[in-house]
């Protein structure tokens, strides 16, 4: 009787942590690439207006990207002002809460068939390369390692850490912003 009762808490709880995520992610994907000249070079190879978004199957949590020329991206939240180009999309919401709470690489849920790619995979592979380094900077190494399929051997910790604020500080702000509108 309490199983059932606990149940849809649950997958609520996982809803709110995934749809956190995505904002969080969002905005970090937007703060990175004004950062990093890493993923600035990643983004310079997709085409201006190109919209990615990540989401959870069939309507559940989202975040849209775009890439608005010159290596940046801008996050739109939820909603795209136009068709997407490539969606990542995971199966269910516990398959994204184990990747977003760092259980499982990105690799090893695509591999493990939790994950659908709709649009050019060689995008696909950008923007997980891009997001991948987007870890690496924002999380302790420990975690880090857990999440992406190679740490960066680049990645040097005077350069994390001056970067991690510089993007959470953005982050922080976009949020500050958002609330304000």
């Amino acid at each position: 009787m309490l199983a059932k009762r606990i149940q849809p808490m649950v997958f609520q709880a996982r809803r709110l942590y995934v749809e956190l995520m995505f904002q969080v992610m969002g905005r970090a994907l937007q703060a990175v690439s004004e950062v990093d000249a890493t993923v600035n070079q990643e983004a310079l190879a997709l085409p201006e207006g190109f919209l990615f978004e990540m989401m959870v199957m069939p309507d559940g949590p989202r975040l849209i990207v775009e890439h608005t020329g010159l290596g940046r991206f801008h996050y739109h939240g939820s909603s795209a002002p136009r068709p997407i180009d490539l969606s990542i999309q995971f199966k269910h919401i516990a398959h994204a809460f184990l990747v977003l709470s760092f259980q499982e690489k990105t690799s090893v849920a695509f591999a493990n068939d939790r994950m659908l790619v709709d649009g050019d995979i060689s995008y696909a592979v950008r923007m997980t390369r891009v997001l991948n380094r987007l870890e690496a900077f924002i999380l302790p190494r420990l975690i880090a390692e857990r999440a992406v399929k190679e740490y960066p051997t680049d990645l040097h910790l005077p350069e994390k850490l001056v970067s991690a604020a510089r993007i959470y500080l953005k982050v922080a702000t976009n949020f500050v912003e958002t609330v304000r509108a």
